[in-house]
Protein backbone atom coordinates (compact mmCIF):
# COMPACT_ATOMS: atom_id res chain seq x y z
CA UNK A 1 0.00 0.00 0.00
CA UNK A 2 1.53 3.28 -1.11
CA UNK A 3 2.46 6.19 1.38
CA UNK A 4 -0.07 8.21 -0.28
CA UNK A 5 -3.27 6.05 -0.40
CA UNK A 6 -2.45 4.97 3.31
CA UNK A 7 -3.02 8.67 4.49
CA UNK A 8 -5.80 9.38 1.95
CA UNK A 9 -7.40 6.06 3.87
CA UNK A 10 -6.30 7.69 7.24
CA UNK A 11 -8.15 11.31 6.36
CA UNK A 12 -11.32 9.63 4.85
CA UNK A 13 -11.87 7.22 8.04
CA UNK A 14 -11.36 11.14 9.80
CA UNK A 15 -13.74 12.74 7.93
CA UNK A 16 -16.40 10.09 8.75
CA UNK A 17 -16.44 10.86 12.40
CA UNK A 18 -19.14 12.88 13.30
CA UNK A 19 -18.31 16.69 13.86
CA UNK A 20 -20.06 17.95 16.49
CA UNK A 21 -22.14 14.50 18.13
CA UNK A 22 -23.66 13.92 21.67
CA UNK A 23 -21.99 12.70 24.23
CA UNK A 24 -20.86 9.35 24.39
CA UNK A 25 -19.74 9.28 20.56
CA UNK A 26 -16.25 10.82 19.84
CA UNK A 27 -16.38 14.09 18.12
CA UNK A 28 -13.34 13.28 15.96
CA UNK A 29 -11.98 8.99 15.66
CA UNK A 30 -10.49 6.44 13.84
CA UNK A 31 -10.12 2.85 14.36
CA UNK A 32 -7.69 1.01 12.35
CA UNK A 33 -5.65 -2.48 12.79
CA UNK A 34 -2.80 -0.34 14.77
CA UNK A 35 -4.71 2.29 16.57
CA UNK A 36 -7.99 3.40 18.01
CA UNK A 37 -8.27 7.15 18.77
CA UNK A 38 -11.37 9.68 19.74
CA UNK A 39 -11.70 13.32 20.15
CA UNK A 40 -13.81 14.45 22.54
CA UNK A 41 -15.72 18.37 23.32
CA UNK A 42 -18.00 19.09 26.38
CA UNK A 43 -20.93 20.66 25.78
CA UNK A 44 -19.57 23.99 26.63
CA UNK A 45 -16.84 24.03 24.07
CA UNK A 46 -19.53 22.93 21.61
CA UNK A 47 -21.63 25.65 22.44
CA UNK A 48 -19.14 27.99 21.08
CA UNK A 49 -18.94 27.41 17.30
CA UNK A 50 -15.16 29.31 17.24
CA UNK A 51 -13.97 27.43 20.10
CA UNK A 52 -15.32 23.96 19.20
CA UNK A 53 -13.58 24.56 15.39
CA UNK A 54 -10.30 24.98 16.73
CA UNK A 55 -10.54 22.76 19.50
CA UNK A 56 -11.61 20.28 16.52
CA UNK A 57 -8.91 20.93 14.02
CA UNK A 58 -6.17 20.44 16.56
CA UNK A 59 -7.92 17.11 17.96
CA UNK A 60 -7.66 15.85 14.08
CA UNK A 61 -4.30 16.96 13.53
CA UNK A 62 -3.45 15.04 16.55
CA UNK A 63 -5.41 11.99 15.68
CA UNK A 64 -3.52 11.87 11.91
CA UNK A 65 -0.05 12.22 13.58
CA UNK A 66 -0.58 9.65 16.23
CA UNK A 67 -2.38 6.63 13.30
CA UNK A 68 0.48 7.66 11.55
CA UNK A 69 3.24 6.74 14.15
CA UNK A 70 1.14 3.77 14.98
CA UNK A 71 1.19 2.68 11.45
CA UNK A 72 5.01 3.08 11.24
CA UNK A 73 5.53 1.24 14.69
CA UNK A 74 3.37 -1.29 13.31
CA UNK A 75 5.41 -1.89 10.09
CA UNK A 76 8.75 -2.11 12.56
CA UNK A 77 7.10 -4.46 15.11
CA UNK A 78 4.16 -5.99 14.47
CA UNK A 79 4.67 -8.66 16.76
CA UNK A 80 3.62 -5.69 19.76
CA UNK A 81 0.31 -5.34 17.94
CA UNK A 82 -1.17 -8.84 18.03
CA UNK A 83 -3.05 -8.58 21.01
CA UNK A 84 -4.58 -5.35 20.53
CA UNK A 85 -4.89 -1.99 18.70
CA UNK A 86 -3.08 1.41 20.28
CA UNK A 87 -5.81 3.24 22.55
CA UNK A 88 -5.49 7.15 22.52
CA UNK A 89 -7.72 9.48 23.62
CA UNK A 90 -8.00 13.27 24.04
CA UNK A 91 -10.79 15.01 25.76
CA UNK A 92 -11.51 18.91 25.64
CA UNK A 93 -13.00 20.56 28.77
CA UNK A 94 -13.96 24.06 29.79
CA UNK A 95 -12.80 24.74 33.11
CA UNK A 96 -13.82 28.39 33.62
CA UNK A 97 -15.54 31.46 31.37
CA UNK A 98 -14.00 34.73 33.16
CA UNK A 99 -15.48 38.78 31.59
CA UNK A 100 -17.84 36.75 29.63
CA UNK A 101 -14.49 36.52 27.15
CA UNK A 102 -11.81 34.46 28.36
CA UNK A 103 -12.29 30.70 28.47
CA UNK A 104 -10.53 28.08 30.02
CA UNK A 105 -10.28 24.52 28.59
CA UNK A 106 -8.05 21.52 29.88
CA UNK A 107 -6.74 18.97 27.14
CA UNK A 108 -6.25 15.61 28.58
CA UNK A 109 -4.85 13.12 26.67
CA UNK A 110 -4.72 8.95 27.07
CA UNK A 111 -2.40 7.01 25.56
CA UNK A 112 -1.83 3.04 25.78
CA UNK A 113 1.16 1.81 23.56
CA UNK A 114 0.75 -1.24 25.22
CA UNK A 115 4.24 -0.21 27.35
CA UNK A 116 4.87 -1.00 31.27
CA UNK A 117 1.84 1.18 31.91
CA UNK A 118 -0.40 4.01 29.99
CA UNK A 119 0.52 7.72 30.32
CA UNK A 120 -1.54 10.79 30.57
CA UNK A 121 -1.01 14.14 29.41
CA UNK A 122 -2.42 17.64 30.66
CA UNK A 123 -2.14 20.98 28.59
CA UNK A 124 -4.59 23.61 28.72
CA UNK A 125 -5.44 26.77 26.50
CA UNK A 126 -7.05 30.35 27.04
CA UNK A 127 -9.51 31.54 24.53
CA UNK A 128 -10.28 34.92 23.69
CA UNK A 129 -14.19 35.42 22.64
CA UNK A 130 -13.71 38.69 21.46
CA UNK A 131 -10.57 37.94 19.32
CA UNK A 132 -11.61 34.60 18.56
CA UNK A 133 -8.17 33.05 19.26
CA UNK A 134 -5.68 31.50 21.59
CA UNK A 135 -3.76 33.71 23.80
CA UNK A 136 -1.52 33.41 26.62
CA UNK A 137 -2.13 34.98 30.11
CA UNK A 138 0.15 38.19 29.11
CA UNK A 139 -2.28 40.49 28.84
CA UNK A 140 -3.18 40.26 32.97
CA UNK A 141 0.41 41.69 33.77
CA UNK A 142 2.14 44.40 32.92
CA UNK A 143 5.52 42.66 32.14
CA UNK A 144 5.77 38.69 31.75
CA UNK A 145 9.85 38.85 31.20
CA UNK A 146 11.31 35.29 31.52
CA UNK A 147 13.27 36.24 35.04
CA UNK A 148 11.53 39.23 35.49
CA UNK A 149 9.84 40.14 38.75
CA UNK A 150 6.18 38.50 37.44
CA UNK A 151 7.60 34.88 36.65
CA UNK A 152 9.90 35.07 39.60
CA UNK A 153 6.74 35.82 42.18
CA UNK A 154 5.18 33.52 39.94
CA UNK A 155 7.36 30.74 39.92
CA UNK A 156 7.58 31.02 44.31
CA UNK A 157 3.85 30.88 44.86
CA UNK A 158 3.73 27.69 42.56
CA UNK A 159 6.76 25.53 43.82
CA UNK A 160 5.28 26.80 47.88
CA UNK A 161 1.59 25.49 46.67
CA UNK A 162 3.50 22.00 44.98
CA UNK A 163 5.33 22.10 47.96
CA UNK A 164 2.05 21.94 50.17
CA UNK A 165 -0.04 19.44 48.02
CA UNK A 166 3.15 17.10 48.28
CA UNK A 167 3.09 17.60 51.63
CA UNK A 168 -0.41 16.42 51.76
CA UNK A 169 0.09 13.40 49.69
CA UNK A 170 2.87 12.38 51.87
CA UNK A 171 5.16 12.65 49.40
CA UNK A 172 8.02 15.20 50.43
CA UNK A 173 10.32 13.55 49.37
CA UNK A 174 10.27 14.30 45.63
CA UNK A 175 9.67 18.13 46.75
CA UNK A 176 13.43 18.81 45.56
CA UNK A 177 15.11 20.98 42.85
CA UNK A 178 15.24 17.75 40.47
CA UNK A 179 11.50 17.41 39.96
CA UNK A 180 10.53 21.65 41.51
CA UNK A 181 13.52 22.86 39.40
CA UNK A 182 11.05 21.76 36.02
CA UNK A 183 9.06 24.88 36.94
CA UNK A 184 11.03 27.71 35.50
CA UNK A 185 10.29 31.77 35.91
CA UNK A 186 9.39 31.89 32.05
CA UNK A 187 5.83 32.40 30.44
CA UNK A 188 6.27 28.82 28.58
CA UNK A 189 7.86 26.86 31.16
CA UNK A 190 5.99 27.67 34.46
CA UNK A 191 3.29 25.07 33.89
CA UNK A 192 0.33 25.32 31.85
CA UNK A 193 -2.08 27.82 33.48
CA UNK A 194 -5.95 28.46 33.36
CA UNK A 195 -7.93 31.05 34.96
CA UNK A 196 -9.69 29.84 37.93
CA UNK A 197 -13.33 30.14 39.01
CA UNK A 198 -14.26 32.79 41.49
CA UNK A 199 -16.84 32.81 43.85
CA UNK A 200 -17.49 36.32 42.33
CA UNK A 201 -19.24 36.03 39.05
CA UNK A 202 -17.35 37.41 35.87
CA UNK A 203 -14.17 37.30 37.90
CA UNK A 204 -11.34 35.02 38.42
CA UNK A 205 -9.71 34.13 41.52
CA UNK A 206 -6.03 33.68 40.27
CA UNK A 207 -4.50 31.12 38.62
CA UNK A 208 -4.01 27.02 38.11
CA UNK A 209 -1.22 25.50 36.96
CA UNK A 210 -1.67 21.81 35.87
CA UNK A 211 1.30 19.29 35.52
CA UNK A 212 0.70 15.90 34.11
CA UNK A 213 2.77 12.53 35.39
CA UNK A 214 6.38 13.25 35.32
CA UNK A 215 6.84 17.27 35.10
CA UNK A 216 6.80 17.12 39.16
CA UNK A 217 6.94 14.04 40.56
CA UNK A 218 7.24 10.37 39.17
CA UNK A 219 4.41 9.06 37.52
CA UNK A 220 2.78 7.58 40.80
CA UNK A 221 2.22 10.39 41.93
CA UNK A 222 -0.27 11.50 39.13
CA UNK A 223 -0.87 14.85 38.45
CA UNK A 224 -0.55 18.02 40.61
CA UNK A 225 -2.48 21.45 40.29
CA UNK A 226 -1.11 24.83 41.89
CA UNK A 227 -3.15 27.47 42.70
CA UNK A 228 -2.10 30.82 42.76
CA UNK A 229 -4.38 33.65 44.19
CA UNK A 230 -4.54 37.35 42.23
CA UNK A 231 -3.93 38.83 45.59
CA UNK A 232 -0.16 37.41 45.57
CA UNK A 233 -0.11 38.92 42.18
CA UNK A 234 -1.44 41.48 42.55
CA UNK A 235 1.75 44.12 42.37
CA UNK A 236 2.02 43.00 38.81
CA UNK A 237 -1.53 43.20 38.10
CA UNK A 238 -2.38 45.13 34.33
CA UNK A 239 -5.57 47.16 33.81
CA UNK A 240 -7.18 44.04 32.13
CA UNK A 241 -5.65 41.92 34.36
CA UNK A 242 -7.03 44.67 37.74
CA UNK A 243 -10.08 44.08 35.93
CA UNK A 244 -10.75 40.09 35.88
CA UNK A 245 -9.19 39.19 38.83
CA UNK A 246 -11.30 39.20 42.35
CA UNK A 247 -13.12 36.92 44.75
CA UNK A 248 -11.73 33.82 46.17
CA UNK A 249 -11.45 30.60 44.97
CA UNK A 250 -14.99 28.31 45.39
CA UNK A 251 -13.96 25.34 47.58
CA UNK A 252 -15.38 22.89 45.29
CA UNK A 253 -12.95 24.26 42.66
CA UNK A 254 -10.25 23.38 45.20
CA UNK A 255 -11.14 19.93 46.00
CA UNK A 256 -11.81 18.93 42.53
CA UNK A 257 -8.56 19.70 41.09
CA UNK A 258 -6.33 19.76 44.11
Amino acid sequence: MSARFTLALLFGILSLAPAFAADPNPDAAIKVKAIEANVFLDAQIKADPALAANCLAEGRRWIAKSAADAAADLKEDPQFFKENRWSFERKYSARSVVADRYVSVLRDDYMDTHGAHPNSTVDTILWDRTETKRISIRPFFTETADKGPTLKAMRAAVVAALKDEKKKRGGMETATDEWLGNVKPALLKIGAVTLAPSTEAGKSSGLTFHYSPYEVGPYAEGEYVAFVSWETLKPYLSPEGQRIFGGARPETDADEKQ
